[in-house]
């Protein structure tokens, strides 16, 4: 089978060659391919030297590489693993082997349930961040997964293959996580050991900036996945207002006959109004949301027909 290693990389001259060497000695038979992304340093040309296959993406963001390295690459097995060397080329084999064995569309390389993540990792918001975005995609999707924003994933043909990558940076794993959930592909996790950057190496994930892209990116992904929860809690929010500005007026008209509280009445009855319209909304885009699921399904199936060709 065809194996590819996936490094995309920037600014990445401390570790490249040590990760492309250590990839070429665990796995001899992986095409290793790096993705400079827009280096300012030596990474183009330690990669080379090193031995790898070097491509160069221009538009700046993990998301825009990892969309181009999915396009442009043909393989059965497809590794994706930071360029940073905090991920042991080692223990790449754990990940491939589910793919191998057809038992796994995505595998991720969970560090957080030995512990070694947390030991490893001295930034501590970093952690805060992993918690708290995995909490979210467990509670909206109904899943159990353990490590969302791992950067060690193992990946099918038919996956890379079908998966349209819309994420342009460092939310490219929570995406490719509740696509997997929401369009039933068979995810395994395996644990890995973390270790943190070397000395002078420095992470190009902005804590406070892209964490916050990331949970825009993941409440926009749960609007589009499941939309009538999505508009039907706002739907709930709007009906519960509406009740709690026009309980008085009602109140009011029962003690009295009248209403005098007319502003009030008018934004209740607006607040009723618009939660139903919420309410309609959700319930169409949750039919459309079911008809791009089976016509996703469709696709699938046509893919591994004529891959089996």
């Amino acid at each position: 089978m065809k194996i590819a290693i996936l490094v995309p990389c920037y600014n990445e001259e401390l570790t490249v060659e040590k990760v492309v060497f250590d990839f070429k000695s665990a796995c001899p038979d992986a095409n290793i391919y790096v993705y400079d992304n827009n280096s300012k340093d030596k990474t183009n040309e330690l990669a080379l030297k090193a031995g790898a296959i070097v491509r160069n993406e221009y538009r700046q963001g993990k998301g825009n590489v990892v969309r181009s390295m999915f396009r442009d690459i043909d393989a059965d097995v497809y590794v994706l693993v930071d360029g940073d060397d905090t991920y042991p080329a080692d223990e790449v084999q754990k990940l491939i082997n589910p793919i191998i064995n057809q038992n796994a569309d995505m595998v991720i390389g969970d560090r957080l349930s030995n512990g070694t993540y947390f030991k490893e990792n001295k930034r501590g918001f970093h952690g805060f961040g992993n918690n708290l975005v995995r909490n979210l995609i467990n509670s909206l999707f109904k899943s159990n997964i353990k490590d969302i924003m791992t950067g060690y994933r193992a990946y099918s043909k038919k996956f890379v293959k079908c998966m349209p990558i819309m994420s342009e940076g460092f939310q490219i794993e929570t995406e490719m996580t509740i696509f997997s959930l929401v369009y039933g592909m068979n995810v395994v996790e395996v644990p890995i050991t973390y270790r943190d950057r070397p000395v002078g190496s420095e992470s190009k994930l902005n804590t406070v900036s892209d964490g916050i892209k990331v949970l825009v990116t993941l409440f926009d992904l749960f609007k589009n996945y499941r939309p009538f929860l999505f508009f039907g809690i706002l739907s709930l929010l709007f009906s519960l207002m509406g009740l709690i500005v026009g309980l008085p007026v009602i109140i009011e008209f029962i003690e009295t006959a009248f209403i005098t509280k007319v502003p009030s009445a008018i934004l209740a009855a607006s607040l009723f109004v618009i939660a139903f319209i919420l309410f309609v909304v959700g319930i169409i885009l949750d039919s459309q949301k079911n008809q791009t699921q089976l016509l996703f399904q469709m696709h699938v199936n046509e893919f591994i027909r004529n891959a089996g060709k």
